[in-house]
């Protein structure tokens, strides 16, 4: 499967942003997708997660409550929808796919390009 994240930008800080993963190649529907970030000088972390169905999702409790993950598999796109933006969450945005439900960035077979979310004070 191949992804492409998009709907990064530069925002203040308490916007909103919607990021989008879609994807192709195969069954959008077969995979669990994973959001993930890097900052400058960091390591990848873990977002949030969702399954195949979208009726089982996770949220890190670094943006519990401001960030929602959501899916349509009839449109095979993943959104993550991003509140209340600060400028800690400033970072290259990723979408993952895996086989399994799970949170580390290991576990994720296949990778979208990136976006990058830039939220100023």
């Amino acid at each position: 499967v191949q992804l492409q994240a998009s709907g990064g930008g530069l925002v203040q800080a308490g916007d909103s942003l919607r990021l989008s993963c879609t994807a192709s190649g195969s069954t959008f529907g077969n995979y669990n997708i994973g959001w993930f970030r890097q900052a400058p000088g960091k390591e990848r972390a873990f977002v949030a997660i969702i399954n195949r169905e979208g009726r089982m999702k996770y949220v890190a409790d670094p943006v519990k409550g401001r960030f929602t993950i959501s899916r349509d598999n009839t449109k095979n796109t993943a959104y993550l929808e991003m509140n209340s933006l600060q400028p800690g969450d400033t970072a290259v945005y990723y979408c993952a796919a895996t086989w399994k439900y799970r949170q580390g960035a290991h576990e994720f077979e296949y990778w979208g390009q990136g976006t990058q979310v830039t939220v100023s004070s």
